[in-house]
């Protein structure tokens, strides 16, 4: 918790509301916490759970290799998934 109390998550949350996105064009918290930790979190923070198929429209996460794809018994399409990884 103390990265979105901190000052760098607040601060960019307050430039976001400070813009109206949030109110009047519905900017969703999913994406914002995604964009924030992306930005100020250093690389090795973070967990990319490939495994887990997830969609917060209109972005898609599935998985691409095929075993995890069956194993979780996915019903996304991994051709229309957001990004490429970089392993």
């Amino acid at each position: 918790m103390n990265f979105w109390r901190g000052e760098a998550y607040t601060a960019f949350f307050n430039y976001l509301d400070s813009q109206g996105g949030l109110y009047y064009e519905r900017w969703a918290d999913a994406p914002v916490h995604s964009i924030a930790a992306a930005i100020f979190l250093d690389k090795d923070r973070l967990q990319l759970f490939d495994e887990i198929g997830y969609e917060h429209n209109p972005y898609t996460h599935c998985p691409k290799r095929q075993e995890l794809w069956e194993r979780g018994r996915c019903s996304c399409d991994p051709d229309k998934s957001f990004g490429e990884l970089s392993t």
